[in-house]
């Protein structure tokens, strides 16, 4: 074992046994408790702080809410120095988990408790866990990764929030709390640079009340040059951001008794995917040689099988790579080895909210929360470069013409989204209430092209093949006048896909508390969910799916295309049993149930629609304070039954002009187990340092499930019964995506007075979580990973008598340039399904194709930042 890895062994370790997480314990100022405890020992400066959470829509004691949580306090998002939704995928919150979407920074995988839908992107799926700021839920997983403006806390709630939270909450809530105006003149002012060329500022200002109004100005600018530099000039690398944005609230106190709070927002985020690296070359020895009448039997113990599928033979040939194309699985690659087309990605998203608080007497409040946001996407993912399909077969034929490669993957999204929610909450005598109506309407428009965008031309000498030259090929025409739903990125290319959906929601709840002691406590709730989907695949592998009538045109009848026009309802019970069996610790145990709406694939020709997903939890927990409020330990366990799991299986079928990546959706049969426990613990031993730790176990299991395969590539699943000379029926067994069985994180956070006020501070975190699969229908896994951040600041220094105060800081995440792959797909490097029939071949779909088989590839984490940065406080 080498010096360095004792050094991780012996920081997770220390972490783990001597510090609940840096989180749990850094609330705001104004973050006090709402009831102070009887006989409170006196606070010596050693003791944890009292958080107030809003997990049940009204202020309550963190350890007093029966619920699993995890908050992510403003000083905590600094010290790990978490400027987006993405840096939290290093796992400090071991329960919470966060990847992108494929390669790409514009669109975010979030998942809690084995609840992780891996293509949320679709326009007519949902998210598995609600995304919520200032109480307004975010439709899409796109434009997620925004910068955050200057948050008060993250709630991470976790297991099914089906009841107060609703809608797509079957996995837990993601809540994001905004600073509100304080009506006083103050602000701070932020920057920095670091390596990578990062460099960011944040501003924001609270100007005086005037009239009843306070206003508060936020401005957010943050900047990172590629991780991976593109060789081709003038083309943009990997890995890249640079986002912007502001944000305006307004609170408006007319009288003691009403509180209106309204906010907009805007922000731009261009950034490009981070790069895709080949990271072996043919891993299972796939072999050449056979034809579709001929085939290649597969030998013996092979590991060249693709699951799912029941493959008699293969046939096709296994490529060598192309000239300069370099194979490494055990670090990021600084450059590419391949210049490619690259150019940013841009993601717009903006909104308004408004939040309306009447406290009609003491015994009722009512509350009115409206929300209108939209998101703008065009993507541009050249993250593969040479290492995705199609693989080049450079023979002479290549001399006299380039041969493409390099699948570009271009997008464009528009979504829209209105919500109005209606809330009464307060007390009756031993009786805490909320009851509610909620409304959603949301639209969505996308498209999607996959043309190839760079060529080899093969060098050829005596006949024979010597090398290549690479150069980039023509691959979409702009168009002057565009079809409806296509947008700027797909403009001119030929479509793979077009859609459009509307979702409507539309739910009433309630739940009550009744306090029958002052130890026990009983709460019983409920909400009723009706879902609408109206959706139209409008276009297919570039053929339109209505003429100009508005008619079904004959190839869409032929693939058996029907719109969507779902409708789904739903009951979600809660119950808990709460009990304080003294004033420092609290148990509780709970039965909540929540679901996810069903929908349809854009990405099938048929637009295949699935069902509804739904989940029944059972949790236990015990909340703890002990010596002297200077530790605390929080344990939870859970088990959770998910009928009618939805589940993606994925094909690549290369085409004459690109790939069409045919995914289906589909409920699988059976019940989906999700069990898990949680453990948090926090110390204080003495003044200025503290101690944290937590700790995830969570165990998944989906049934096996019977696929069937049928011609011409397409996919149907759980098994149907076509006729058997175009099909291949097999058991394929399916994971849940980015949940390692064990997750811990532990932070060492300690402050020493240096001179006057000001402090010398100290903050080191380590994030471990075991090695996960990364795709639904594949046991491949990626890495395990092991992160360290670390932050040194000397803070509050005083300027003058004017009580403005300057901190620095030096700082570093991935301190010890940890490199792991979080992504890693095995699907180049297996044989793939037949998508054409071949003359003479009874049953293509039984013959696997090695044509296209080249080696996993993957995605590294971020390398090692570090820099320098400041704050002003006024």
């Amino acid at each position: 074992m080498t010096d360095r890895s004792r050094l991780r062994i012996a920081l997770l370790a220390s972490a783990v046994l001597f510090s609940a997480p840096a989180f749990a314990a850094d609330a705001p100022a104004a973050a006090a408790a709402p009831e102070a405890p009887a006989a409170a020992p006196a606070d010596d400066g050693s003791q944890i702080q009292e958080i107030v959470v809003t997990a049940t829509k009204r202020e309550t004691n963190l350890q007093k809410t029966p619920i699993s949580i995890s908050v992510l306090g403003a000083d905590t998002l600094k010290e790990r120095r978490v400027q987006s939704l993405l840096d939290l995928q290093d796992g400090g919150v071991p329960s919470l988990r966060i990847a992108t979407f494929e390669a790409r920074q514009s669109a975010l995988t979030i998942g809690i408790r084995g609840i992780v839908p891996l293509d949320a992107n679709q326009p007519a799926r949902e998210q598995g866990v609600g995304i919520y700021i200032d109480g307004i839920y975010l439709g899409r997983q796109h434009g997620l990764n925004a910068g955050l403006f200057d948050v008060e806390r993250i709630e991470v709630l976790k297991g099914p929030q089906g009841t107060l939270f609703g809608r797509n909450t079957e996995g837990g809530a993601l809540s994001i709390v905004t600073r509100a105006p304080t009506g006083e003149f103050g602000g701070s002012l932020s920057g920095g640079i670091g390596n990578l060329g990062s460099r960011n500022v944040n501003g924001h200002v609270d100007l005086p009340e005037f009239a009843g109004f306070s206003i508060k100005l936020d401005g957010v600018y943050q900047h990172q040059d590629p991780t991976t530099k593109n060789p081709l000039a003038g083309q943009q690398g990997w890995g890249f951001y640079n986002r912007k944005g502001g944000r305006a609230a307004v609170r408006w106190q007319p009288t003691s008794n009403i509180t209106d709070d309204f906010a907009y927002d805007v922000a731009k985020d261009e950034n490009t995917p981070f790069y895709s690296q080949l990271l072996n070359y043919n891993p299972n020895n796939c072999l050449s040689g056979g034809t579709n009448a001929a085939p290649l039997a597969i030998p013996a113990g092979s590991t060249c099988v693709t699951p799912g599928t029941a493959f008699t033979g293969t046939q096709g040939t296994v490529k060598p790579l192309l000239p300069g194309v370099v194979v490494n699985g055990n670090s990021l690659q600084r450059t590419a080895d391949l210049g490619v087309p690259q150019q940013n990605s841009v993601d717009k998203t903006h909104g308004f909210s408004n939040v309306l608080k009447w406290k009609l007497s003491p015994e009722i409040e009512l509350r009115s929360i409206t929300g209108w946001r939209g998101v703008d996407v065009q993507q541009w993912d050249n993250s593969g470069g040479a290492h995705r399909v199609p693989v080049v077969n450079l023979t002479a034929a290549c001399a006299g013409a380039n041969c493409g490669f390099s699948r570009y993957s271009l997008a464009d999204l528009r979504q829209r989204q209105f919500s109005q929610e209606l809330q009464a909450v307060g007390s009756i005598g031993a009786v805490d209430y909320v009851a509610g109506l909620y409304y959603f309407n949301e639209h969505v428009s996308d498209d999607a092209a996959t043309p190839n965008s760079l060529g080899a031309t093969a060098v050829v000498t005596g006949g024979v093949v010597t090398g290549a030259t690479y150069a980039p090929i023509p691959f979409c025409t702009p168009a002057e006048t565009r079809p409806q739903f296509i947008g700027t990125a797909v403009s001119g290319c030929s479509v793979d896909r077009a859609s459009q959906v509307r979702s409507r929601s539309y739910a009433a709840y309630g739940q009550a508390t009744y306090n029958a002691t002052d130890e026990l406590h009983i709460t019983v709730g409920g909400r009723y969910t009706k879902d609408k989907k109206e959706g139209e695949l409008t276009y297919s592998r570039n053929a339109a799916y209505r003429d100009a009538a508005g008619n079904l045109t004959p190839i869409a009848i032929a693939n058996g295309y029907t719109p969507l026009n779902r409708t789904w309802n739903r009951f979600d019970p809660t119950a808990t049993v709460a009990y304080d069996f003294s004033r420092d610790v609290h148990g509780y145990v709970k039965y909540a149930s929540g679901y996810r709406a069903g929908g349809a694939s854009s990405r099938t020709s048929n637009y295949q629609a699935f069902d509804q997903e739904h989940v029944q939890s059972y949790e236990a927990g015990v909340k703890t304070d002990f010596w002297d409020h200077k530790a605390r330990f929080n344990l939870a366990g859970y088990i959770m039954n998910r009928k009618g799991s939805q589940v993606d299986l994925s094909t690549i079928q290369p085409t004459a002009t690109g790939n069409f990546n045919n995914l289906v959706t589909f409920n699988a049969p059976g019940t989906t187990k999700i069990r898990g426990i949680e453990a948090d613990l926090t110390l204080r031993p003495l003044e200025g340092l503290q101690l944290t730790a937590s700790y995830a176990y969570t165990y998944t299991d989906i049934p096996p499930i019977s696929v069937t395969y049928t011609a011409p590539g397409i996919i149907i699943a759980p098994a149907v019964t076509p006729t058997a000379a175009q099909s291949t029926t097999a058991l394929q067994k399916f994971y849940i995506v980015f949940t390692p069985r064990n997750a811990a994180s532990g932070a060492i956070d300690y402050d020493l007075r240096a001179f006057g006020d000001a402090k010398l501070r100290f903050h080191l975190d380590a994030n471990y979580g075991q090695a996960t699969q990364t795709f639904d229908q594949f046991a491949t896994k990626a890495d395990s990973s092991f992160i360290v951040n670390g932050r040194i600041s000397l803070a509050d220094i005083g300027l003058g008598n004017g009580g403005q105060k300057i901190t620095v800081s030096v700082w570093s995440r991935n301190l010890f340039n940890e490199q792991y792959v979080y992504r890693r797909d095995p699907s180049n490097s297996l044989p793939a399904v037949q998508v054409a029939q071949a003359a003479g071949v009874p049953n293509i779909v039984a013959i696997g194709n090695n044509n296209n088989i080249l080696g996993d590839y993957g995605n590294f984490n971020t390398p090692r930042t570090f820099g320098v940065d400041a704050t002003l406080k006024f």
